[in-house]
């Protein structure tokens, strides 16, 4: 007993006085830490540098506050923003005709282009000052959104000069001179931008950027003048075959210093006129059966000069923290946008064709089969909606959230992905024959243009995520870093021996917490609500707890090693993102004022990310290299075994049978998918059936027992089962006619579309094969 107090009292000492835990502890595990820290490229230490910590850094923690995050600002519209929904997005949705956009025109409509310049559409982002709607993330958010929901094509062409581009770029690093020109063209729609970051040679990796600029003099408007020679080559760069004014990412040069004492100078963002001397664009892509205008540009020994770089010399070689910097909008708004409207869509629409399509004499979304991905549709739409709006609640509060932002794209856009697989499994047919009145295939082709943009979603998952929150979102390692790399090695000990008593108090509590969560259920922890999701803030404190605990052990055993043991640390992301989506869930909850329709969703969401948080764990405790400390941490995260599981089958059914039934529940949760009360239209062929066979449904249950009892045939449909029902005296005169109807909707809704011999044949993409062969050589 003697000897364990001595002990303690030792530690309690060399913990307590300063001068001994320096030299005894802080000193070499400064070293230690300087020679385990991951070696960081420019381009990566910015983009970590980049952005916000905001309710990630709570969840990282361990100890989310649960009412901070139910006490954020919901993102609502404006005024204006409301009356522009109301008004001018109103006519553009109507306006648009997506199989003839993509299957005839490949292009918009010019009174479409038209009517997006004249109502600047173009310009949400762009400040009044100069022209624009200076609408905010949420207004922004919800037009894109609404247009995917009825053409991928409009939607992309809408959100890219809305998105990461130009008109960002100026407005947040711009020089008075460059605002004052570019915004006011850019919001009139006078000129149309893109931007040229990707190249054959560069994609995820900007350090790659093979594209050049050297600083020479040259001549420009007829004078000697000290500017930049570019040669570039770009591909996939959105609205290049139409733009007026390219944005351009390159390397700068500066061989024969000219500028000052440092020769490469990085990447450098500028603004060139496409009509200038030397830039060649107009090529189109053709990107998955899509028809937005998408395409390469070029330039050989072109000059310009110093003032067409965005924010003037000043900002040369800072392009890639400007980009990263903008990223917000990409990966937080418009790809989100696209992959919301997929949910949106998918829900409404297949609840609608459940019902209406039959089988055996009943709506085949009463068979199990289909119930398990019709309730999957649902649960994940619920889930795709909540992190939409969570995400906007932080850019609409000002932040630039790097990391949620990411997790964002990431998982939405693989959410927007099964869900159209599992609307594509139910419509079957329905789905795969292209027509007009096909609300599918064109979004189902569309999934992987979103997952591979503004950052592949495999190195998004891979490197981005848990890379950046672990270092970003700890409370203590990205100071230490800091304090690692300050070059007066002494003060940063000193930095670094404050931080350390803080971090190892940090880590030594999750230690005991995790486990004392563990064996206790979670039960003891906080919540800040009560009834059925109260026991969900309490098991995802539990599981934040853990992914603190498990983070710190895996920095400290892999070091450096750890952004290359890329499936370890995606697991962890994985475990972050699951948090998140998890939170976004319950904070819808409590924002529509805990609808109790809502619930099945709720539940079905919560539980699978708490089981993908688990899975997530376990597949990382199978694969950590040190066995020993794999064990250790699965005894302190699960010492009485992983018992998250999967949403159950009665969930699946109770969100299926919800799907099929119209009112305020269903309205709710697919707002956001346009669709026409009219027979013709893509959707509203499919809503108007499903309406009208709900109406008629105590009439279709009369008929089904009149052919079990063998006096009606099974085999009537359209006018001839009206016919002959009212002439048995199954339905009187007036029913007669609105079963008619029905029948006709029904049988309209359930068929696909097809067409004469030789119309197909009129689109072939090329006439001879020398136009495929300058079509390869080009790209």
């Amino acid at each position: 007993m003697e000897i364990i107090i001595l002990l303690i009292v030792l530690l309690v000492v060399v913990l307590a006085v300063g001068d001994i835990r320096r030299s005894l502890v802080t000193k070499p595990v400064f070293a230690l830490f300087k020679r385990i820290l991951p070696p960081l490229s420019d381009t990566e230490r910015e983009a970590m540098e980049a952005g916000d910590v905001w309710w990630d850094g709570e969840l990282f923690s361990g100890r989310p506050d649960w009412q901070k995050l139910l006490d954020m600002p919901e993102p609502t519209l404006t005024k204006d923003e409301q009356a522009f929904v109301d008004n001018q997005l109103a006519q553009l949705l109507d306006m648009l005709d997506d199989f003839k956009i993509v299957q005839q025109d490949r292009d918009l409509p010019k009174p479409v282009w038209d009517f997006l310049r004249k109502e600047h559409f173009f310009a949400m982002i762009i400040g009044k000052e100069f022209g624009g709607l200076d609408f905010s993330p949420a207004a922004n958010s919800y037009i894109v959104s609404r247009i995917a929901s009825r053409s991928i094509s409009a939607a992309v062409t809408v959100m890219v000069p809305n998105s990461l581009g130009p008109g960002e770029l100026l407005t947040h690093y711009g020089t008075k001179e460059q605002q004052e020109y570019w915004l006011p063209r850019l919001a009139d729609g006078t000129d149309i931008p893109c931007f040229a970051l990707t190249g054959p040679e560069a994609g995820s990796d900007a350090g790659a950027i093979p594209d050049e600029g050297i600083i020479c003099k040259g001549e420009h408007n007829g004078e000697q003048v000290v500017g930049i020679r570019l040669n570039w080559s770009k591909r996939y760069i959105t609205l290049a075959p139409s733009a007026t004014v390219l944005g351009l990412a390159f390397k700068l040069y500066d061989p024969d210093s000219l500028l000052g004492d440092k020769r490469e100078l990085g990447i450098t963002c500028a603004l060139i006129p496409t009509s200038h001397k030397g830039v060649e664009s107009g090529d189109r892509h053709f990107p998955l059966n899509q028809a937005f205008l998408n395409g390469t540009t070029f330039g050989k020994d072109v000059f310009i000069p110093l003032d067409w770089i965005i924010g003037g010399i000043d900002y040369a070689g800072k392009g890639w923290r400007m980009l990263v910097e903008c990223l917000s909008a990409g990966r937080g708004i418009s790809l989100p946008a696209l992959a919301a409207a997929s949910g949106h869509v998918t829900q409404r629409m297949t609840g609608a064709y459940a019902y209406v399509r039959q089988q055996f004499g009943l709506p085949i979304g009463v068979f199990e089969g289909v119930q398990a991905s019709m309730g999957k549709i649902g649960g994940t739409n619920y889930t795709l909606e909540s992190m939409r709006r969570l995400t906007i609640s932080a850019l609409c509060q000002g932040k630039s959230p790097s990391v949620v932002t990411a997790m964002t794209k990431y998982h939405m856009t693989e959410m927007g992905r099964q869900v159209m697989e599992h609307a594509m499994d139910i419509h079957a047919g329905k789905g795969i024959q292209l027509g007009p009145h096909n609300y599918l295939g064109h979004s189902y082709m569309a999934t992987p243009v979103s997952i591979t943009v503004e950052g592949a979603n495999i190195l998004t998952r891979n490197l981005m995520i848990f890379g950046q929150g672990a270092t970003r979102c700890h409370p203590y390692v990205l100071e230490e870093m800091k304090a690692a790399a300050n070059p007066d090695e002494e003060q940063g000990m000193r930095d670094f021996d404050s931080l350390l008593v803080k971090h190892v108090s940090f880590a030594v509590g999750n230690v005991f917490s995790s486990l004392w969560m563990a064996l206790t259920g979670s039960r003891f922890n906080e919540t800040p609500v009560s009834g059925e999701t109260a026991r969900c803030y309490q098991h995802l404190t539990r599981m934040s707890r853990g992914l603190a605990m498990t983070s710190d052990v895996s920095m400290l055993m892999l070091g450096g090693d750890l952004k290359r043991k890329e499936m370890i640390s995606a697991r962890l992301g994985d475990v972050l993102s699951h948090l998140y989506m998890a939170s976004a869930v319950l904070k819808r909850f409590e924002e529509e004022g805990r609808q109790a329709a809502d619930l099945p969703y709720v539940h079905y969401a919560v539980q699978h990310h708490l089981h993908e948080i688990g899975s997530a764990f376990d597949g990382f405790f199978r694969n950590f290299p040190n066995r020993f400390v794999a064990w250790s941490m699965r005894a302190l995260v699960f010492p009485l075994g992983n018992h998250f599981n999967e949403p159950s089958d009665q969930l699946l059914q109770d969100i299926s049978t919800d799907m099929m039934k119209p009112g305020v529940t269903r309205d709710r949760h697919t707002f956001l998918c346009y669709w026409k009360d009219d027979e013709s239209d893509a959707t509203g062929h499919m809503e108007k059936a499903f309406l009208s066979m709900l109406k008629m449904k105590d009439v279709y249950k009369t008929l089904r027992k009149a052919q079990k009892r063998g006096e009606l045939s099974s085999n009537l449909n359209g006018q001839e089962l009206a016919d002959v029902a009212l002439e048995k005296g199954l339905i009187d005169n007036e029913t007669a006619e609105k079963l008619a109807e029905t029948e006709r909707l029904r049988l309209t809704a359930i068929g696909v579309d097809s067409f004469a011999a030789g119309i197909l044949e009129k689109n072939q993409f090329y006439t001879t094969k020398g136009d495929l062969r300058k079509a390869a050589v080009r790209d």
